[in-house]
């Protein structure tokens, strides 16, 4: 491993459980793509689609056709920020450093406006809301200091990554259409809430165990001397 990883040399690590048949479908995609059809202008439709998300919840709130355009939005999203790398690839026009950064500012800013939307919209209360968006944001800070640190880029943890989110979050979207509102062992709160709760733990635990394994791979490629 080289002593001082860089974006280029970057080993990028994605085990969801959909990962290898999205790569396949991504592929065959991209190579059918018309030239018109570029890397920037996918990931800028991609960060159109998660504000038409965020803003969806915001106006819309758990109205039928608020949830069938969250998950038009999503699948959007989807298309657009799944594939302008994989396009990229494709066609041998990879800037490793500008869409690792580019990506990581839109993906930064993409749930921040879910977050604002899901409050917004009273789908979600403020305290859950910004306490998932900490959680999420931390996370995103250990992945970017083990990039630079390890030269390893994790997508994925726990088998889950960016599309199984999507569905989860559709499906939350739908099942908000049905009860916005849900009792849960005696918990009377609302459907958002409750897998803010469940994320926001998922999220802190992840960046816990991640945070101790990198540092003890770390210790271990640099000893004491």
């Amino acid at each position: 491993m080289n002593a001082n990883p860089t974006i280029d040399t970057t080993v990028r690590v994605h085990t969801s459980l959909l990962a290898a048949a999205e790569k396949r479908l991504l592929i065959r995609i991209a190579g059918a793509l018309p030239r018109g059809v570029t890397s920037d202008r996918l990931t800028a439709l991609g960060a159109a689609a998660m504000a038409g998300v965020g803003l969806t919840f915001a106006f819309g709130g758990s109205h039928p056709v608020a949830a069938l355009l969250v998950v038009l939005f999503l699948a959007v999203n989807w298309f657009g920020d799944s594939l302008d790398g994989t396009l990229a690839r494709v066609r041998r026009q990879e800037r490793p450093r500008y869409g690792f950064y580019l990506d990581h500012v839109l993906d930064a800013a993409g749930m921040g406006a879910l977050a604002a939307g899901l409050i917004a919209g009273g789908l979600m209360s403020p305290i859950v809301g910004l306490t998932f968006l900490a959680a999420y944001y931390l996370l995103m800070v250990e992945i970017a200091l083990a990039t630079h640190a390890l030269g390893t880029f994790r997508l994925s943890f726990w088998h889950v990554g960016p599309t199984e989110l999507r569905i989860v979050l559709a499906a939350g979207a739908l099942a908000a259409v049905r009860s916005p509102v849900v009792d849960v062992a005696g918990w009377h709160a609302r459907l958002f809430d409750i897998g803010g709760v469940v994320a926001t733990a998922g999220l802190l635990l992840t960046f816990v165990i991640s945070a101790i394994s990198n540092t003890r791979e770390l210790s271990r490629r640099e000893p004491i001397r």
